[in-house]
């Protein structure tokens, strides 16, 4: 049976990596999260001093020296920047608000789309992020866009913090989720919304488990469709 691309889209906090990531694991796909990617280049700007909003040229000039690498250290996931494992300093909350602010230049959305495009380009993959059933996988031969409320994915958020021994404030997380989605659907570069062949799959009441299993039989009932 052919192996698709599958596009999965949604706002921060929806649980778009985990789902992805699982249901790659059981589908024998290739995961690829692009937030991580974008994620990583905000790291870099702030472990470097540079100003995302106010020193925007700065960032760019150093783009030929940002390598970021997906890999598979024993069935985990983990993310490289220039050979250094950023897999949990991604995941704070001054790199998750970055993540934002880099996404809306465009020579950082044209160096990590086309490496995004590429990693694509034979299918097996399934990619998640905020446009890329919209812009970088238009062709993708299944696109979900995944939600939740905003009290639900603010209440997933503080409890992976608390999981992972991190200090964290609920009401704070939730300004922050509000916050990214007010960035992510009014930047001016390709902006987070929903593609209009795109499966809707809110999330708020469902388990983790249910998700996932929601998620690959759609895969699975698409993959049949195009054989």
């Amino acid at each position: 049976m052919k192996k698709i691309s599958v596009a999965i889209d949604g706002p921060a906090g929806a649980g778009k990596s985990s789902v992805a990531k699982t249901a790659a694991s059981v589908l024998g796909y290739v995961y690829i999260d692009t937030g991580a990617m974008y994620r990583s280049v905000a790291v870099y700007a702030i472990e470097n001093g540079i100003d995302i909003a106010g020193e925007r040229q700065r960032l760019i000039k150093c783009l030929g020296d940002i390598d970021i690498s997906l890999r598979n250290d024993g069935g985990r996931q983990t993310v490289y920047l220039n050979d250094v494992d950023v897999t949990e300093r991604i995941r704070t909350a001054d790199a998750s608000m970055g993540a934002s602010a880099v996404a809306v230049i465009p020579e950082v959305r044209e160096k990590l789309v086309s490496e995004q495009k590429a990693m694509a380009r034979d299918g097996g993959v399934i990619m998640d992020g905020r446009d890329i059933g919209t812009s970088v996988l238009p062709g993708a031969e299944l696109k979900i866009y995944l939600t939740a409320s905003v009290a639900e994915r603010a209440k997933r958020r503080y409890n992976e913090n608390i999981e992972r021994g991190m200090e964290c404030d609920y009401d704070e997380i939730e300004r922050d989720v509000r916050k990214r989605d007010e960035n992510d659907m009014t930047r001016e570069v390709s902006p987070l919304r929903k593609a209009d062949d795109a499966v809707l799959l809110d999330t708020s009441d469902m388990t983790f488990d249910e998700v996932v299993g929601a998620v690959t039989d759609m895969i699975r009932e698409r993959e049949a469709d195009v054989l």
